[in-house]
């Protein structure tokens, strides 16, 4: 099960959240492991049945309010049973708001890192939100090639020197954009897969015979992405002559993902084929499914018109005849 820890947290995102730690560093190796915040209003009003204690905890204008209404003494009662009943990971405190002293003191009794951030309760809680949700997402390596195409995430597949990077080369001299080349990471949020470049490989592409491209500094910063949502697969595969292969495009083949399901499209590959122009005419084909145009159905439609009125008019040239 993936984890982060507190201190981690503080690293990567104390300055985007506006972050001020209040209580000691005992704490910070305290453990994450969900994306969920919770909100603990009730539970300092003593309903504990619900209560999500493994997740940070975020005090907002209402909580410190309500603390801050109850007497010294009572304030102590409820905050010690809290924290020394339930193993809470953090607290943050939102608006640059202050918590009571009471507080701060049996938190650094309990382990319990206590930050302030001067963000809005929502704001807080939207931008942190996210970064578990992205760091907790489920999450792959696979072998490949990603290539923004007018729009449509493209992953090209297919085995080791068939031609992935190639054709990602050409597509993107055309204005095309890469995200990721050899080693792609993929992640599944909320439903939809989004490929990731890789950090330690960057938008450096292995082209057999060359050797290693830069594509950021060959061809500048709009040739590459940072991430793209994956739309459609096309997995490159050797000619064979008897292989029964798609000619109209009616029945439409899918392949899942991180439990997420996108179309694929096995395209063969041989001498003298221009891959790079049928994977641009791939996309501009999936862009026209995806606003209601899909040209083998259309077409399909057309053929049936067509010997349904061949079949009335033989059927009146008959009945004409008798």
């Amino acid at each position: 099960m993936k984890k982060i820890t507190i201190e981690e947290i503080f690293k990567i995102k104390a300055k985007d959240l506006s972050l001020t730690l209040l209580s000691q560093k005992n704490g910070l190796k305290n453990v994450i492991k969900s994306s969920e915040l919770h909100r603990p209003g009730l539970v300092f009003a003593g309903h504990f049945d619900t209560f999500d204690f493994d997740r940070i905890q975020v005090l907002g204008e209402t909580e410190i309010k309500y603390l801050k209404s109850m007497t010294k003494s009572k304030r102590y009662d409820i905050i010690k049973e809290i924290f020394t009943r339930f193993k809470i990971p953090c607290i943050i405190t939102s608006k640059g708001l202050l918590p009571d002293k009471e507080l701060l003191f049996l938190a650094d009794e309990n382990g319990i890192p206590v930050f302030k951030s001067r963000l809005s309760t929502s704001n807080l809680m939207n931008r942190l939100s996210a970064f578990l949700q992205d760091y907790f997402a489920p999450s792959k390596s696979i072998h490949g090639t990603l290539v923004d195409v007018l729009g449509i995430g493209v992953l090209i597949t297919g085995k080791s020197g068939i031609g992935k990077s190639e054709c990602a080369l050409s597509l993107i001299s055309r204005g095309y954009r890469l995200i990721a080349d050899d080693v792609i990471k993929i992640k599944n949020k909320e439903g939809i897969i989004v490929g990731e470049v890789n950090k330690k490989l960057g938008h450096f592409m292995e082209i057999r015979g060359i050797g290693l491209l830069d594509i950021e500094t060959m061809f500048g910063i709009q040739a590459i992405r940072m991430q793209k949502r994956i739309e459609i697969q096309v997995e490159l595969t050797p000619w064979r002559q008897n292989m029964d292969y798609e000619r109209i495009g009616l029945k439409d083949r899918f392949c899942r993902i991180l439990d997420v399901e996108i179309p694929i499209i096995y395209l063969p590959v041989s001498p003298g084929k221009n891959i790079v122009d049928i994977i641009e005419v791939v996309a501009l084909n999936h862009m026209l499914k995806i606003y209601g145009h899909n040209a083998a159905k259309i077409f399909n439609e057309k053929i049936k018109r067509e010997i349904e009125r061949k079949n009335r008019t033989r059927t009146y040239l008959e009945e004409d005849k008798e």
